[in-house]
């Protein structure tokens, strides 16, 4: 599966992005997909994932109540929609799918695929 992440830019605190993440390749129903971020110096955050169906998602607490992950199994596309953005947000944005099985979606060890990347930047 490949996955092509993209979306990201420079935003003012309190605007909005939208992030996409395009998979080729594989089933992409037959993934639970997750988006993670990595700020210079830290370690990868989970941020949200989404279960196969759509049917659950999941959110770090940071970032509860201002982000909203989506899939369109149709399009094989899974979305981020980051609102009320701070400058704490400042990352690239990675996002990466896991087997259907995988259930502990909130750590990196459990995806088997990782696309490349995409750099959010917010000014304050």
């Amino acid at each position: 599966v490949q996955l092509q992440a993209s979306g990201g830019g420079l935003v003012q605190a309190g605007g909005s992005l939208r992030l996409s993440c395009a998979a080729s390749g594989g089933t992409f129903s037959r993934y639970n997909m997750g988006w993670f971020r990595q700020a210079p110096g830290k370690e990868r955050e989970f941020v949200s994932a989404i279960m196969w169906s759509g049917g659950r998602t999941y959110y770090g607490d940071s970032v509860k109540g201002r982000f909203t992950i989506s899939r369109d199994n149709t399009k094989n596309t899974v979305y981020l929609q980051m609102n009320s953005l701070k400058s704490e947000d400042t990352a690239v944005y990675y996002c990466a799918a896991a087997n259907i099985l995988r259930i502990e979606l909130s750590l990196a060890r459990v995806y088997d695929y990782w696309g490349q990347g995409t750099q959010v930047t917010v000014s304050s």
